[in-house]
């Protein structure tokens, strides 16, 4: 595919935001319309017959509001995670408009692999979404990508087992059923010592502030992850078998995210709970678990040959009647405001799951280069309690270990 050079199209994208994208210069079909040639990323569930092509017939609405282009959509199969390695890695070769999970922004902007948006597009994007959630995709001020839902985990229940009194707590859901967590999963581990006051990078944004996943606010929590592991109730969730419990009975209660919601539905059916985190007691103290936090959004590649139909599109992506039909086909909750107002999205006990944990459970996951290096240090720490390598003995001392490492470059 032709591209334009980054230093080019980053100054025609400027001027024409400003004036409005007037016109993008492309080349001029028989029938006087611009032909357009957009390749297009987006998780394979989004394209699959089985769950109704969301893409193809988004695009295809798409092509139907501008009948000024003679659009060729060419799809492709990337993920959230994965499109900004292949987006980073090789711009030029990539797809003009894909989907992204805003923790990979830095990855992105590094490599000058994602267009900035501004103008009446940027004013647009910021009417309809929550300030956390422009902030999730905003960098030294400037916004990077189009949000269609938030991005965290919550709790899915068996009604049958546990009441809504019951599972706002972890400890007391664990006197009455049996709890599986990913617990050597280092997006949810941190949960327990994000709620009892460590922090990252101060307000998340301040890489020169590091981590403090030190001293006695995190080492107490440590020998609290001890004691939970050697429950005969808990269970660690990991490969799948969360899910597999729950499907035979073995488990009661796990954490993931929407993603994971027609499964459980399916296994479920009307005993199907869904809450935002609950609490746990630690040493005779109620503390909040906090999720990470984040958004996932539709990004434009600023060495796109056609910029003008590719910010288009990744703004009509984004846009409600796209979320609305993304929630209807495969229950991605939306994040336009005015969706989350209409009465049947509001009622949707997994849109309040997911909002409460957003907006009340969670913290924004940091997007700072430095966060790269805290993946590691806290999976050790769940796979070393796990496996009974750190003791109540030696918990400060692997605690003390686990900060330093995060805040080192060494792993």
């Amino acid at each position: 595919m032709k591209r334009k050079s980054v230093t080019a199209v980053t100054a025609a994208l400027t001027i024409a935001l400003a004036a409005g994208l007037g016109g993008c210069g492309s080349a001029e079909s028989s029938g006087g319309k611009e032909s357009v040639r957009l390749m297009v990323w987006s998780p394979s569930g989004d394209q699959s017959k089985d769950t109704g092509e969301w893409l193809q017939k988004t695009c295809e609405s798409f092509a139907q509001l501008h009948p000024e282009w003679d659009i060729t959509f060419v799809y492709g199969v990337a993920d959230e995670a994965g499109a900004a390695g292949q987006v980073a890695q090789d711009a030029e070769a990539s797809a003009d408009v894909f989907m992204f999970a805003n923790d990979t922004l830095t990855t992105m902007t590094d490599a000058k692999a994602l267009a900035k948006f501004g103008g009446k597009y940027r004013e647009q994007i910021e009417s309809t979404n929550s300030q956390e959630v422009i902030d999730s995709l905003t960098m030294d001020g400037e916004l990077y990508g189009v949000p269609f839902t938030t991005n965290t985990w919550f709790m899915y229940y068996d009604k049958s087992v546990f009441s809504e009194e019951d599972v706002k707590n972890l400890d007391t859901m664990l006197e009455k059923g049996v709890v599986s967590f990913p617990f050597t999963n280092s997006w949810y581990l941190p949960a327990f010592y994000l709620g009892n006051g460590c922090t990252l990078f101060g307000d998340g944004t301040d890489e020169s502030a590091g981590v403090d996943f030190a001293g006695e606010k995190a080492v107490e929590v440590t020998h609290y992850l001890i004691d939970l592991i050697d429950n005969p109730n808990f269970v660690v969730d990991a490969d799948g078998s969360g899910m597999a419990g729950l499907r035979d009975g073995s488990i009661n209660a796990i954490f993931t995210g929407s993603w994971d919601a027609e499964n459980i539905r399916e296994i479920l059916g009307d005993n199907m709970g869904v809450a935002a985190l609950p609490t746990y007691t630690l040493n005779g103290k109620e503390v909040q678990m906090l999720a990470y936090a984040g958004s996932k959004a539709i990004g434009v590649n600023p060495n796109c040959e056609d910029m003008v139909p590719a910010v288009e599109l990744a703004i009509y992506l984004g846009s409600a009647e796209a979320q609305q039909s993304h929630y209807d086909l495969r229950s991605v909750i939306p994040c336009n405001t005015q969706l989350l107002e209409s009465a049947e999205i509001a009622a949707d006990p997994l849109v309040q799951a997911q909002n409460d944990t957003f907006n009340e459970t969670s913290i924004l996951q940091p997007f700072v280069s430095g966060m790269n290096n805290c993946w590691t240090p806290v999976e050790n720490m769940g796979k070393g309690i796990r496996n009974g390598s750190i003791t109540h003995e030696n918990a400060e001392e692997q605690t003390n270990a686990m900060n330093e490492a995060m805040n080192s470059d060494g792993i």
